[in-house]
């Protein structure tokens, strides 16, 4: 009896070891866990104490010839998985991705990077609303990324239907978003070998449609998003800045037509595990004019004065192995591009991170 058992043990391992080989396929996890402590100046802060976690489950495999493909799920803070990728690798024709959720592609991947030693200025806990362009990022999207030429790749992306939702297995949108249409992304990266030098420029175009609920003037194009940025890498010195903006090509009066965005910063890498930073952000928005008193349109492009938002940060971040302890210090104006508004404007931060 003791015999056969041990028979039939062998087998199955067997058969498992072959089932294995054939996949020629792993799935790894890494993971993170913050802790915070906050305090806002002149508002009821209550229990300052915060947390935050995340997980991320990649998978990869290969492809005869060599090509490889990869699949990635990220679920962050106890709710649902916020982005999916599946990316396909290949020799010499690019990588292609199918994106879902949040993810970085198109003008999405570069609406925040200024050098930073941990979090963007206004992602230190203060409230301010910020209009990020985001292009095709915020819906399913797919992707082509051409192979680095001297380094400079062109990035590719489009979305159907730029509704700003992820549409899970055998599902469509639907009516999400009736105001939107079919969505395109460019983005030209190019830059020096060892990253001395980094200059990136993109653009977006989502069809508008024309007549949609509760428009009260003609169509007057479609929606507009675009960003530039330059870095620099000097030894343990980084510096880079960005402009972006928006034309929304709203169709309701009293509502935002532009929004415009500038960020630079300055980086310092004092040696491997220690770095400080200090950066700045201006965000513009303007609004149309109300419409007259008898609810006509009149035709004309009025606007409102800009209404503007500014604010800067100084940040310290100190790793020693899978744990960092961070600071950031940071204080705006006019958030929620008000002016005289009640809304907490500083904000100091402690945070302790733990990766695995």
């Amino acid at each position: 009896m003791n015999k056969l058992t041990k028979i039939g043990l062998s087998a199955l391992c067997g058969s498992l070891g072959s089932i294995s080989a054939a996949n020629a396929g792993a799935l790894d996890v890494t993971g993170s866990a913050t802790a915070t402590w906050t305090s806002l100046a002149g508002a009821v802060t209550g229990n300052p104490i915060g947390m935050a976690s995340s997980m991320t489950f990649t998978g990869n495999g290969e492809l005869d010839g060599g090509q490889t493909f990869a699949v990635g799920i990220v679920h962050k803070n106890k709710g649902t998985y916020s982005t999916a990728d599946i990316t396909l690798n290949t020799n010499s024709a690019g990588t292609f991705e199918l994106s879902s959720g949040d993810g970085g592609r198109g003008i999405g991947g570069y609406d925040d990077n200024q050098p930073t030693a941990w979090e963007e200025v206004w992602g230190t806990g203060i409230t301010t609303n910020v209009n990020l362009q985001k292009g095709v990022a915020g819906s399913t999207n797919v992707s082509w990324t051409s192979p680095k030429v001297i380094g400079t790749t062109i990035q590719v992306a489009y979305a159907p239907d730029n509704d700003g939702s992820t549409s899970a297995n055998k599902s469509v949108s639907g009516n999400a978003s009736e105001h939107f249409g079919a969505g395109w992304d460019v983005v030209l990266d190019t830059g020096t070998q060892n990253g001395e030098v980094n200059l990136f420029i993109g653009a977006s175009e989502t069809d508008v449609a024309k007549g949609g609920p509760g428009a009260t003037k003609p169509h007057t194009g479609d929606h507009n998003e675009g960003v530039i940025g330059l870095k620099f890498k000097m030894g343990p010195v980084e510096l880079g800045g960005q402009v972006s903006g928006e034309r929304v090509r709203t169709q309701a009066r009293d509502s935002t037509s532009y929004y415009g965005n500038t960020s630079w910063g300055l980086a310092f890498n004092v040696n491997d595990d220690l770095s400080v930073s200090y950066s700045q952000a201006r965000h513009l928005q303007t609004k149309t004019k109300k419409a007259s008193a008898s609810g006509t349109n009149n035709g004309t492009e009025e606007y409102t004065p800009k209404s503007w938002m500014r604010g800067d940060s100084i940040q310290v971040a100190y790793t020693i192995g899978g744990v960092s302890l961070k600071y950031a210090q940071a204080e705006y104006d006019n958030t929620l591009y008000g002016f005289d508004t009640k809304t907490p404007a500083e904000v100091r931060i402690v945070a302790v991170s733990l990766a695995f």
